[in-house]
């Protein structure tokens, strides 16, 4: 045998013994995204990025050491004043993006991880502030402005969660000033039939009070709440870690858990989201300080992103995962 053709028969070998790599994202529904922003950029393992537009010049993005929950840094994301302090319209983001490949099937149920940090000062005011949305893809034939179908909020210095979908009819029973006091089955909603939307309360941090959530002045049975016995943390408690599954559904069977540093904050199931003309195949997440017009910069730190299928990959007290049914 020649020394060519054992050079070809040890190739051939090698090749029979080295597997096909699989390419990175080949199935994003099944693939397990992780970033614990511990260098100078993203990490290719993560997904995400930081979005180029007119609102998040408002905003900046900073890879840090000297604040973070785990590994060797942490996000740093800061909104400074942008918009003219009277606008209407105007926001100041500095959010980040799940690049537009990785997005899921709309109707799938996916399992998000991210720890955030509020920096001092936390913003007290009566102010519309969000920290962290999931959205559904806005097509170009879609009419209107579409909500989160579940957003992470702050108000008044305190947290709270809001579910969205299309409008239902519902009978205000709250008192007035604050919000619906609602039967068992029955969720405090706010009804907004000119944009073809609601939104519900589904979770408050301790200090929450009922003339905090003033807008939720009606009750919908079309979004339930089983409360699992723990709040959110306050802004104020230090590192947050979240663990969250969405699955929307606009005709009914939307489901969404949440919990909050290991701790079962609520079940959420019904309508959930929207099934407007128009609207995309897929949902997204974005995360990072959005707020309204202001006329001070905000800051939060991020860590530890991960997303998965399997609530095991996120929750970091995997045990509870065996709890959902």
């Amino acid at each position: 045998m020649t020394t060519s053709t054992i050079r070809g028969a040890l190739a051939g070998v090698l090749l029979l013994a080295v597997p096909a790599a699989t390419p990175l994202f080949a199935d994003p529904l099944h693939d397990v995204l992780v970033d614990g922003f511990d260098g100078q950029d993203f990490s290719p393992e993560g997904g995400l990025y930081y979005r180029e537009n007119a609102e998040q010049s408002a905003g900046t993005v900073t890879f840090q050491s000297a604040v973070k929950r785990s590994g060797a840094g942490a996000l740093k994301l800061s909104v400074k004043p942008f918009c003219a302090a009277d606008s209407e319209n105007c926001s100041e983001r500095a959010e980040i993006w799940e690049k537009t490949k990785l997005r899921v099937p709309y109707d799938a149920g996916v399992w998000y991880g991210f720890a955030v940090r509020f920096a001092d000062p936390i913003p007290s005011q009566d102010h519309r502030y969000l920290i962290a949305q999931w959205k559904r893809e806005i097509g170009p034939e879609a009419e209107g402005d579409f909500s989160p179908f579940l957003g992470f909020r702050m108000n008044n210095g305190k947290l709270f969660v809001t579910v969205e979908t299309n409008f239902h009819d519902g009978a205000s029973i709250g008192p007035k000033g604050g919000m619906a006091e609602c039967p068992a089955g029955q969720t405090p909603v706010w009804l907004r039939p000119e944009t073809n939307q609601m939104r519900a309360l589904v979770a408050t941090d301790s200090a929450f009070k009922p003339e905090d959530g003033a807008i939720f002045n009606a009750c919908t049975d079309k979004i339930t709440v089983t409360n699992r016995g723990a709040a959110l943390p306050q802004p104020s408690s230090g590192w947050i870690d979240f663990a969250v599954l969405t699955k929307p559904g606009p005709d009914g069977d939307g489901r969404i858990e949440i919990f909050a540093n290991d701790r079962w904050v609520v079940t959420v199931k019904g309508h959930i989201g929207h099934a407007d003309m128009g609207l995309g195949k897929n949902q997204y997440f974005k995360f990072g300080p959005y707020r309204a017009a202001d006329t001070t910069d905000w800051t939060l730190y991020y860590d530890d992103f991960r997303r998965s299928a399997k609530c095991e990959d996120v929750l970091t007290e995997k045990s509870l995962c065996a709890k959902l049914d």
